[in-house]
């Protein structure tokens, strides 16, 4: 049966005196604990929700729910022990309910703060930016270290126009990952049965849809070309195109339709120098544009950042990865997606780059990837080996 339909019955027919309920304001706030004094009953002269109960509400006031309530307006909690336990001590707990904290102002963050932290070009920006908003589904694709995941949350904060992680969520996928995981399934309770449980995905679109249709918020996706894309995905694989969003389909697991929101968007992240991984399911890639992020040694960030280092051992490094990366790029057996990113020589926050820094870059980094690398031709990957090492000296 549809949610509202069980609502209605459990409403009217499973509801009883003397039993306790939690009144919420979405899926995040508690606003009240009540007794119920009285049993159905049909009220005509109300303007809304005639079909009422009575309760003495014992406790009221705002608390925030610990995660996410559930999306059904009636939700019988009888079964879950220790999520009771939670909101009892919660609601009925000896400290009260504090005055709100007012609200700080989120930093703004704008096209230009995104040019200034991710050394992409003004171009390549604007192109990444039109794309993800027509395909509402991006993937940013590209060798280790040229900041995918870092270049992921600054994009969504620019076109949010804050630095705004509320309207963000980030997952990893891995071979284990699973529809039921990204979508909904069931779970094993502590009682020994099973209960239906929402996945990540299926939350972040029921609160996007609750949300202004004018704010995007953003999905974010890393090692998306792990997982198994339609074993994940499912009916998903269509509903998440550009043209299909709102359109309905029943879902696998329960007798209601979803469908995502217009103001939801999907960025992904694909390491291509991942050998274990296998060809992107053709369907992901008709829902999907894809950037490539290449590695940015010749970007005016990256530049800036290097002059302001003032370390020779720096430049002479750079100049050694800037070969290496055309030996690696010409190299059939790898090619560009397994170039050297530049964030391998980007300095960690709060710390210069000094010589230290950079030989444990080299030792322990670097060299171990080309002898993943060349694991078959130990010369090749010693040689490197030894430029590198002389870049420092």
């Amino acid at each position: 049966m549809r949610n509202a339909v069980l609502a209605v019955w459990q409403f009217q027919n499973e509801i009883a005196v003397g039993d306790i309920v939690y009144a919420k304001r979405g899926r995040r706030e508690i606003v009240g604990r009540g007794e119920v004094t009285s049993d159905a009953r049909f009220e005509p002269d109300r303007a809304s929700f005639r079909h009422v109960r009575s309760v003495k509400w014992t406790h009221t006031g705002s608390w925030e729910h610990p995660g996410d309530a559930a999306t059904k307006t009636l939700t019988d909690i009888t079964p879950y022990r220790d999520y009771l336990e939670i909101l009892e001590a919660l609601v009925t707990g000896d400290v009260e309910p504090g005055p709100p904290v007012p609200a700080v102002p989120l930093p703004s963050y704008d096209k230009a703060a995104f040019l200034s932290e991710v050394y992409l070009s003004e171009t390549g920006y604007d192109r990444l930016h039109s794309l993800l908003l027509r395909k509402k589904n991006v993937i940013l694709a590209g060798p280790p270290g040229v900041g995918k995941t870092f270049a992921a949350t600054r994009l969504a904060y620019s076109i949010l126009g804050v630095k705004d992680p509320s309207r963000i969520q980030t997952v990893q996928f891995h071979q284990s990952y699973s529809y039921e995981d990204f979508m909904m399934g069931y779970r094993p309770t502590e009682t020994g049965g099973f209960t239906l449980a929402e996945g990540a995905f299926y939350r972040f679109c029921e609160e996007a849809r609750a949300d202004d249709d004018d704010r995007p918020n953003f999905f974010i996706v890393d090692e998306i070309n792990r997982g198994n894309i339609s074993k994940i995905f499912g009916e998903l694989l269509m509903l998440i195109e550009a043209d299909k969003r709102g359109q309905e389909l029943r879902l696998v697991y329960k007798n209601e339709t979803f469908s995502v929101p217009a103001n939801v968007h999907i960025i992904g992240m694909m390491n291509t120098a991942d050998r274990s991984l296998a060809v992107l399911d053709y369907a992901l890639r008709r829902s999907f544009g894809f950037f490539e992020i290449p590695p940015a040694f010749d970007s005016a960030g990256f530049s800036r950042w290097q002059q302001e280092a003032g370390s020779p051992t720096l430049d002479r490094l750079i100049t050694v990865v800037v070969d290496l990366n055309r030996t690696i790029t010409d190299d059939p057996a790898l090619g560009q997606g397994f170039a050297i990113g530049h964030s391998y020589l980007t300095r960690p926050a709060g710390t210069d780059a000094d010589d230290a820094w950079l030989y444990s870059v080299v030792e322990d980094e670097l060299i171990p990837l080309l002898d993943e690398y060349w694991f078959d031709e130990p010369i090749k990957s010693k040689e490197w080996a030894g430029r590198l090492r002389s870049a420092l000296a």
